[in-house]
């Protein structure tokens, strides 16, 4: 079974109620944890806990039953440096390695789905990667 890698914004849609987005990200959250399995790593984790004052409470929200806590592999750190490269050459202008050219290369280096709301974060530095993003499915 193949996993996908659930992306920040989506958990935080959910829990926020997010008027825009709650139905959308609940809606491919739930058609994804039917077909495959879902991941987090610390990036995604650490984000999502800026909304909680204790761990236990967290740990609650995200069951390790539902959502499987995996490292970034070193090839992944190597790879998001290098897309970050990319993307200052084409002038952005975020001078260090952002959070989501991490998540990003987590999931493409171990052959994951990425489950988001925001694809045009990933689309330019991320070119094979599948995204499961609003109004497109898999991208």
């Amino acid at each position: 079974m193949t996993a996908t890698l659930v992306d920040s914004n989506v958990l935080l849609d959910i829990m926020t109620e997010d008027a825009n987005w709650l139905e959308w990200s609940s809606s491919a959250l739930a058609s994804e944890a039917e077909q495959r399995r879902l991941v987090i790593n610390a990036i995604v984790y650490a984000e999502v806990s800026v909304r909680f004052s204790r761990i236990e409470d967290l740990e609650e929200t995200l069951p390790t039953d539902l959502f499987e806590r995996e490292a970034i592999p070193f090839a992944a750190a190597f790879l998001a440096a290098k897309a970050f490269t990319a993307y200052r050459k084409r002038g952005g202008v975020k001078s260090n390695v952002l959070p989501d050219f991490l998540i990003g290369a987590h999931a493409a280096v171990a052959g994951y789905r990425l489950l988001t709301r925001d694809p045009a974060r990933y689309r330019s530095s991320y070119p094979k990667l599948t995204l499961i993003a609003p109004n497109r499915g898999a991208v």
